[in-house]
């Protein structure tokens, strides 16, 4: 199916109200920044990016004129030491601000900030975008139901997020994948499944392959791979089903092929179990934060009336719950899919439970 039939154009940014904006204040994710993304825009004149096989990157460097520059290098060291450290200027002379690129493609148009610290030249990036309620929702769920913490911040239009450290899904396909070995391909199919289910539970879209990373982490004697979404742009915005489920997109073939020449339909059932399980326990964990977050969301306007309609007949189809047609916003589709999975693990959990009490008699008779 190609891109442009399996999802919409050009989806717009929705504003942060002020439920979400009160939200975001408790939980200190709305924290006055001393730039703007505007602000960025100013650029003199900007020059392609390329990477080590002199393909274009699709980033721009931009450059500023040299009042603009003072002024923009100590305000980007200012939103570091505020994202970074306790937000103090005390780290000012030891950073460098290395690198402002630009992109042109897709939703966000992001800026790309690289700070450097000059005593031990370690660097790191930030990204600056313009707020979207919806990346917002994203953001904060990916924080609670996955396995990572996220660090963002909020103000007025400009959102701050910090760099998501990783290989690139589509460079990692293309240039590293080939030489894993037969271990290290069944262990990234089994991945795949996992991060296939997770997108689909919390309506994350659109996770082709340069919209997550590839993880390696360094376990004893061998090399464990984690998928990581980079990009929260289509939380909760599409209607197709499929749109939330990578599997589906011609960019991740290969991984697809992986699954299918690795895994046994039984491994894949009991991984989507498994991470269907641990997504339920997060919720649960996740206590009132979640709460709120759902409740704001389903008062919110994320989607078209269209996109909603149609999701929430796909859901319905897949999983027969009669509630899905009563949604009227995404939010509310949204909530009901996490209310699902959460109570789909609660009824098992508890056959187990009252299981075992029907077991417990018998076996001390014997």
């Amino acid at each position: 199916m190609s891109e442009e039939r399996l999802m919409s154009k050009k989806k717009p940014a929705y504003p942060v109200n002020n439920s979400l904006d009160e939200y975001l204040n408790h939980y200190n994710r709305k924290i006055e920044i001393p730039i703007f993304y505007d602000d960025l825009l100013r650029f003199a004149g900007s020059v392609v990016v390329y990477d080590a096989n002199d393909d274009d990157t699709l980033w721009v460097r931009v450059y500023y004129s040299d009042v603009e520059r003072i002024e923009i290098d100590l305000s980007l060291k200012k939103v570091y030491s505020i994202l970074h450290s306790d937000g103090s200027d005390s780290i000012y002379q030891y950073l460098n601000v290395d690198a402002v690129d630009f992109c042109t493609f897709g939703n966000s148009k992001p800026f790309r900030i690289k700070v450097r610290n000059i005593l031990n030249d370690n660097f790191t990036y930030f990204y600056i975008k313009k707020t979207d309620a919806s990346r917002i929702y994203g953001l904060e769920l990916e924080h609670m139901l996955s396995p990572y913490n996220l660090n963002f911040l909020v103000y007025k239009d400009t959102l701050i997020e910090e760099h998501i450290a990783g290989i690139p899904g589509d460079v990692f396909i293309k240039d590293m994948l080939p030489n894993c070995t037969e271990s290290e391909k069944a262990q990234l199919a089994k991945e795949f499944v996992k991060f296939n289910e997770r997108c689909m539970i919390r309506l994350l879209g659109d996770m082709r392959s340069y919209n997550y990373v590839i993880v390696p982490v360094h376990d004893f004697d061998h090399v464990v791979y984690r998928i990581r979404a980079i990009d929260f742009d289509q939380q909760c915005f599409e209607g197709k089903l499929k749109v939330y489920r990578p599997q589906f997109f011609k960019e991740n073939y290969q991984m697809v092929e992986l699954v299918r020449s690795k895994l046994r339909r039984d491994s894949v059932d009991q991984y989507k179990l498994e991470e269907r399980s641990i997504v339920a326990k997060r919720i649960l964990s996740s206590g009132n934060r979640i709460k709120k977050l759902r409740a704001i969301a389903k008062k919110d306007q994320i989607s078209t009336a269209e996109n909603t309609t149609m999701l929430k007949e796909h859901i319905y189809e897949l999983t027969l719950d009669i509630a899905f047609k009563k949604c009227k916003t995404m939010g509310e589709v949204l909530d009901l899919a996490l209310n699902f999975v959460k109570r789909n693990y609660q009824d098992v959990s508890m056959k187990q439970i009252l299981e075992q009490k029907i077991k417990l008699p018998q076996q001390d008779q014997i």
